[in-house]
């Protein structure tokens, strides 16, 4: 019950943008944060995360606002701060000893960059700031049997599949297990006014890195879902896409976060250039036809919030126009094929209603962002 991504905190999300706007009462919510705390609360170094345990908990109180969670919350956040304390000292240890990081140790879903999401939703600044320092850090090159990798180099397989491929590790794109997560929100701090040491390079070295590693341009523009270690010696992906036009892996976060940090560091070409790859998924028949789904994660909802966030910074109304279109398939496809068979936030239908009921991806009541956890913000 302690997920986010498909237990309470996260089907509680919706209840409490309808509460929060005045336009449905909060016992629904109370009820879902008394199922979400009703056992222990999971606080534990190893295995706590944005979605997991009281980070996701806290995450979903907070985004409330209601008085009534305010000692529990106080109580969340000692047990967070211990957590991220305990993450960042492994994280820099290893770093020292040269070692490749795993993906969990830096990512959204698992790692460090969802628990600094966490602290941006809850504006806790100075431990943010210690986040941010260490994601500037991460883009060190790092050496491995004499080859110079990214610093965010995986080791092992991104999907725990064992294969030859993956031997000697990965690197990952996207915005829920790639290095589109840590360029997000080192994107989305600065252009709040949290900033470190290095953080406009580090935003730099990673745009440049996702740059390299593109294929096509303009509204063509895509990216491969992962890289193995011989893809980064010969300098080609073996599938460099288009892929499935989903939030998780796929051009849409990708984009975003380019976007965003384009406009963090004032460099609107690179913003716009982003603008035209997001765009380009939209408009092709071929890319939304993998979507399956009506979803958050790699669904019809993730593509369509994910557009209306970037079309909000857009200087032109593409993008907007191309998020109703979507959201006219997605209608469609959920006419068809009924709403998903799970309420979770990520993969049911607590995402779709989030995605289907605020339509300029805020829900106008002035609280806290509910997608600060996809990092679309």
């Amino acid at each position: 019950m302690q997920s986010l991504a498909d237990g309470a905190p996260g089907i509680a999300l919706p209840h409490i943008v309808r509460a929060r706007a005045g336009r449905a009462g909060w016992a629904p919510v109370h009820e879902y944060a008394k199922a979400m705390t009703r056992e222990p609360v999971h606080a534990h170094p190893e295995t706590t995360t944005l979605f997991r345990g009281a980070p996701a908990v806290a995450y979903a109180l907070h985004t409330a606002g209601h008085p009534a969670y305010a000692a529990a919350l106080a109580r969340l956040d000692h047990s967070i701060e211990h957590v991220t304390r305990a993450r960042l000292d492994a994280a820099h240890r290893r770093i020292g000893r040269g070692q490749i990081a795993q993906a969990r140790e830096y990512d959204l879903i698992s790692g460090l960059t969802g628990l600094g999401a966490y602290l941006l939703h809850r504006q806790h600044r100075d431990l943010l700031r210690d986040v941010l320092t260490y994601l500037v850090r991460l883009t060190a090159p790092i050496s491995a049997d004499g080859e110079a990798l990214p610093g965010w180099w995986a080791t092992g397989s991104p999907d725990r599949r064992q294969s030859p491929r993956w031997d000697d590790g990965h690197a990952g794109f996207g915005m829920a297990h790639g290095i589109a997560g840590p360029l997000a929100l080192l994107s989305a701090a600065m252009r709040r006014g949290v900033i470190v040491t290095g953080h406009d390079q580090a935003i730099t070295t990673m745009c440049t890195w996702l740059e390299t590693w593109s294929t096509g341009h303009g509204e063509h523009t895509s990216w491969p879902e992962v890289i193995s270690r011989d893809e980064l010696r010969d300098g080609a992906a073996a599938d460099p896409g288009p892929h499935r036009p989903s939030w998780c892996y796929g051009v849409p976060g990708i984009a975003r976060a380019i976007q965003s940090a384009g406009i963090a560091v004032g460099d609107p070409p690179r913003a716009r250039a982003a603008e035209q790859a997001l765009l380009g998924c939209l408009t092709d028949a071929r890319q939304l036809a993998h979507l399956t789904d009506p979803g958050l994660c790699h669904g019809w909802a993730g593509l369509i919030h994910t557009t209306r966030r970037a079309a909000a910074d857009a200087t032109s109304g593409d993008l907007a126009a191309a998020a109703d279109s979507a959201a006219q398939m997605m209608h469609l496809h959920l006419r068809h094929h009924g709403q998903p068979v799970t309420d979770g936030l990520l993969d049911g239908s607590a995402g779709v209603a989030l995605a289907a009921t605020t339509d300029t991806g805020t829900d106008g009541s002035g609280g806290p962002f509910w997608d600060t956890c996809l990092l679309t913000i």
